[in-house]
């Protein structure tokens, strides 16, 4: 892991308001993912609108996510993530194996279909034997959850002191790897309350916390180059009271 000098992104995170007077405590593994569309002539992402009540990130835009749970780790899976992917994950992580990093992969997919009734995977596999909870959705659609159609494209931790911290790492996936849909999991009384597929450009207007600006704007570029799996990957964390930006090589 590389660190890299403070770019404008890194000190717009540090310049971001934010209270920084609650107790401390360790950051939960998470995971969020980022669906894009590029059959058109500009590439789409998905963004969720966030429920007005809800006490974290009200009313603003963000991408499908969550933290990890026990059941993550139990479902079976199609594939394997690419190597680059899987010893990224394992990088300046406390005790890391393989079977932590593709539960963080895997809580990127389950987390997208809690909220966006989007079920990432292959249906030429049959119907997975799944855990009880959210993931029986997948055997019900005969969706295997396909971890071939992540990359890991960013890591981002919440800075100490703050009411909530998450060890968030961003995936990215085409729209055509969505392998079934179940509808009316998006509405007034659900966690998002609207869908939009935007271009960056339209992000622009939007109401987004200052992290996903970020990621979109490190998304974009790594969409205008290619979409390289072996290019490095952002991580963004504290240090000494400022955001800094290292690269996972």
């Amino acid at each position: 892991m590389t660190e890299t000098a403070e770019p404008d992104l890194a000190a717009r995170l540090t310049a971001s308001e934010r209270n920084q007077t609650h107790p401390n405590v360790r950051p939960r593994d998470a995971a969020s993912l980022i669906l894009v569309d590029r059959s058109g002539k500009t590439p789409r992402i998905l963004m969720g609108l966030r429920h007005p009540s809800h006490r974290f990130m009200p009313n603003v835009f963000v991408f499908p996510g969550g933290r990890v749970e026990a059941c993550d780790r139990a479902m079976p899976v199609f594939g394997m993530l690419d190597g680059d992917s899987e010893r990224r994950l394992m990088a300046g992580v406390q005790r890391p194996t393989l079977g932590r990093a593709r539960a963080v992969a895997a809580a990127a997919i389950r987390e997208t279909y809690e909220e966006t009734g989007l079920l990432i995977g292959t249906t030429e596999a049959g119907a997975p034997a799944a855990p009880a909870g959210e993931w029986q959705a997948f055997a019900e659609h005969g969706v295997y959850p396909n971890l071939e159609s992540l990359t890991f494209v960013l890591r981002a931790i919440t800075p100490p002191r703050r009411p909530k911290r998450f060890d968030t790492r961003f995936f990215l996936a085409d729209v055509k790897d969505v392998g079934a849909r179940v509808e009316g999991m998006v509405g007034p009384q659900s966690e998002l309350i609207e869908l939009r597929w935007l271009t960056i450009a339209e992000t622009e207007a939007a109401e987004l916390p200052t992290i996903t600006r970020v990621v979109l704007q490190e998304v974009g570029a790594r969409i205008e180059a290619g979409l390289r799996r072996r290019d490095p990957v952002p991580f963004y964390s504290m240090q000494r009271g400022r955001f800094v930006r290292a690269l996972l090589d």
